[in-house]
């Protein structure tokens, strides 16, 4: 790589590797600098759960970026794959919705963007799923729901990113910004190495901050901490991911099942697990897969996930600066917004037309109330 690559990328979070990949493979150059090790924050922690969309028919801006990427990930998967000969675990397993409360909204979105769904009744659930329980509420099942392994993938990602010719290199806090006039000339590390590029993206998910604000700005993006549980089970207890508002359980084929997951911004960049937070999943997980109350549980941990002050993330030029762009933010749903988050900083990096409109994610946007979205998790 020359010594001024096209691209520095200050995060190696699940959004700068597939960012990164992306430009690499199309002959770009490209460095990722990430403060610990790459895609070791929140990109690994969560559960990697990827719904069904059709961009062509969603209905917000948010949805169509959720629809975009969930459309790009088998073909990714794929390519991931014969490229590394790491497996992402990709794989459309269905999904139940669980509602504590009135459905129809979101409901209506789903039918809106044409995914398929049904409502199921408790007997109807146990059909599907016989481990499952349902005491009360209402019941979707989506068949289109689909999962990717995190650890899988950001391996996979990683090592796709080296054989494109990406440097991705762990250990390298920037904490600052080089500028003459309008254009960012380095980014400056912990220890004083100065890092030049033609561009650069901020993807540093809940360290984005401190960045930006020394462009500048402060658009709130602030860490969120989130716990899990991880289950361990001599097969697999159910089949489809369930998600219960802002809970879920996540089954892999091994017989590992995920459970998630709190929200606590009060927390900061505190990572440490609660017995509270800890407690409050298990006991969700048990009432409606009772026979997890035998499973041992083999992990617990926590991630800082990116929030805003709107639940969107923050994705395009830093106003300001002819050559900086940022795409943080994503709060739960870094995975699966990814791919699609990916090829729009791609094609904003390389001057080509966005595949999908950003101006609703534009930094320096109005402060808004969240939008209703077909899936937040």
């Amino acid at each position: 790589m020359s010594q001024h690559p096209d691209v520095l990328i200050v995060g190696g979070g699940v959004i700068g590797l597939t960012t990164a990949y992306f430009l690499a493979r199309e002959g770009f150059t490209v460095r990722v600098l990430d403060r610990s090790e790459p895609g070791s924050e929140a990109s690994w922690a969560g559960a990697g759960i990827v719904p069904p969309g059709n961009p062509a028919r969603a209905a917000t801006a948010y949805d169509r970026l959720r629809a975009f990427s969930s459309s790009l990930f088998p073909a990714l998967s794929a390519e991931l794959r014969e490229r590394t000969g790491i497996d992402n675990g990709y794989r459309v397993c269905g999904g139940i919705e669980v509602f504590e409360r009135d459905a129809a909204a979101i409901a209506g979105l789903w039918q809106s963007e044409g995914i398929p769904f049904h409502a199921l009744t408790a007997a109807a659930a146990q059909g599907v799923e016989p481990a499952f329980r349902l005491a009360d509420g209402e019941a979707y099942f989506l068949p289109g729901m689909a999962q990717v392994r995190n650890p899988w993938h950001l391996r996979a990602l990683r090592e796709a990113c080296q054989q494109a010719g990406a440097e991705v290199t762990p250990s390298r806090a920037v904490v600052r910004f080089r500028a003459a006039g309008d254009r960012t000339t380095a980014a400056e590390t912990e220890s004083g190495e100065e890092h030049p590029a033609g561009s650069y993206l901020i993807a540093a998910g809940a360290w984005s901050e401190r960045l930006l604000s020394q462009l500048g700005h402060r658009p709130g993006v602030h860490p969120v901490r989130g716990q899990m549980v991880l289950y361990r089970c001599p097969r697999p207890p159910i089949r489809s991911v369930i998600g219960v508002g802002k809970r879920y359980l996540v089954p892999r084929e091994d017989g590992l099942v995920l459970v998630g997951s709190t929200e606590e911004p009060e927390a900061g960049f505190d990572k440490r697990t609660t017995d509270e937070g800890i407690g409050g999943l298990t006991g969700f997980a048990t009432s409606f897969v009772p026979e997890l109350a035998l499973a041992p549980i083999e992990k617990t941990w926590a991630g800082l996930r990116p929030g805003t002050p709107d639940g969107s993330p923050f994705l395009g030029p830093v106003p300001g600066w002819t050559n900086v762009f940022a795409a943080t933010g994503h709060f739960r749903a870094g995975i699966q917004l990814s791919p699609g988050t990916a090829q729009l900083m791609a094609d904003l990096l390389t001057h080509c037309p966005a595949s999908v409109p950003i101006a609703e994610f534009r930094l320096g946007r109005p402060p808004a109330r969240p939008v209703p979205t077909a899936f937040r998790s």
